[in-house]
């Protein structure tokens, strides 16, 4: 099937992403929140990165215009109907997941393809709540969308071989560097990276080093771009709870639980970036470790 019109659900750290690269891409975006406020907010982080790329010179005005006339930002399911595609990135629940795959599957037209942006929640089990689960799959994409080169493809169980090969070509058109993935938890680069932040968490808990010295350890002595801590505010603390959660419960092992600090830090409130405060204070111009007395 030759793609023209996505439907993405879900505008927030995700979606907004997700919607903005297909939509650079020529596609027709339909993208669906719960309300205006979220809507409203992740078009305009939309409208933010376009507003970049233009001042960076990397995009012309004209262009970034008509890649925002092509998202069409909606609060209502049946606007998605006639969606070739349709990918959701709403939060890691299942239960939320699911309620909206049956909504969706009785609104959008048959031979559409479905696929979900979950980074830890099986793909099957939220394919299962379909009519179609031969046209579902897994897309995972990594934040931020517009920049990470990486797109996981999932086949599920029913998965069939139109759909996977599907998931390929969207990568190769949006310029993506994809790769196959079995539906295991966590696929293969969370089911990696995952237990490697939170031992990061327990090495800091057990006094190994500070916050500061763990990332530059890792930096400089590992060759990562960024340190686990950093990384792990980035991801989003409570979405590395969610996602230890689901692992440590499909995998039964030590290394997938969330320590302690974490979950005191989830039940702060302190969610990393996105609240201005994790493992870094996020309220100046430069980030500051907590642990350093900020």
């Amino acid at each position: 099937m030759e793609i023209k019109k996505v439907g993405v659900v879900g505008c927030g750290l995700m979606g907004h992403g997700i919607a903005q690269i297909c939509a650079q891409n020529g596609w027709e975006v339909v993208v669906r929140e719960i309300d205006q406020g979220q809507l409203d907010k992740g078009i305009g982080k939309v409208r933010k990165q376009l507003g970049r790329a233009v001042e960076k010179g990397k995009l012309e005005q004209a262009d970034a215009d008509a890649v925002l006339a092509r998202i069409t930002p909606t609060l209502e399911y049946g606007d998605l109907a006639d969606c070739d595609l349709v990918i959701e990135a709403i939060t890691e629940d299942l239960d939320r997941k699911l309620e909206m795959w049956e909504a969706l599957d009785g609104v959008v037209r048959d031979d559409a393809y479905f696929a979900t942006n979950t980074s830890s929640l099986a793909v099957a089990d939220q394919a299962a709540a379909t009519k179609r689960p031969e046209r579902f799959i897994g897309l995972h994409f990594f934040n931020p969308a517009q920049v990470m080169p990486l797109l996981e493809v999932v086949r599920a169980e029913r998965s069939g071989d139109d759909a996977v090969q599907l998931g390929f070509d969207l990568g190769e058109q949006l310029g993506k560097t994809t790769v196959a993935a079995a539906d295991n938890r966590g696929f293969i680069v969370n089911r990696l990276l995952v237990p490697y932040m939170l031992d990061a968490i327990r090495a800091h808990e057990q006094g190994v080093g500070s916050v500061q010295d763990i990332d530059t350890g890792m930096m400089a002595g590992a060759s990562h771009p960024m340190g686990p801590l950093t990384l792990a505010d980035f991801v989003g603390l409570d979405t590395l709870v969610a996602i230890s959660d689901v692992m440590a419960e499909a995998y039964g092992e030590d290394g997938f639980a969330a320590p302690d600090t974490l979950r005191r830090m989830v039940d702060a409130g302190d969610f990393g970036r996105k609240t201005g405060r994790g493992f870094y204070d996020y309220s100046g111009e430069e980030p500051v470790p907590v642990d350093s007395g900020s």
